[in-house]
């Protein structure tokens, strides 16, 4: 069954997310989203099973000096809805989106 149609904004999210760009902030700056788009359309998506979070550990997020983030990847089913939506839209690589980031495991 194939998945349930995605706005354009989830579409950009799920690109984002499938080029590397994986925690809100790096979301927000790939796509061009406000906060007020991306953090709602992340809790629907993984609500939907489109997408997974993982919180990274605090010892992190204090090395980094930082809050600790929440990174996000794909589920089997948010790359077909990703694919379907691509078609769909037309989505074309933006320019910030090109080339993927290294995953934070490589890191």
């Amino acid at each position: 069954m194939p998945p349930a149609p995605v706005s354009l904004s989830a579409a950009a999210i799920l690109q984002a997310i499938d080029r590397g760009f994986v925690y809100g902030f790096d979301i927000m700056d790939a796509t061009g989203l406000p906060s007020g788009t991306v953090y709602p359309a992340l809790r629907r998506m993984e609500a939907a099973g489109y997408i997974a979070s993982r919180w990274e550990s605090p010892a992190q997020a204090q090395r980094d000096q930082r809050p600790p983030r929440k990174y996000y990847e794909l589920t089997p089913s948010g790359q077909t809805a990703r694919q379907a939506s691509s078609r769909r839209y037309r989505l074309a690589d933006s320019p910030r989106a090109r080339a993927a980031k290294p995953s934070p495991a490589s890191r």
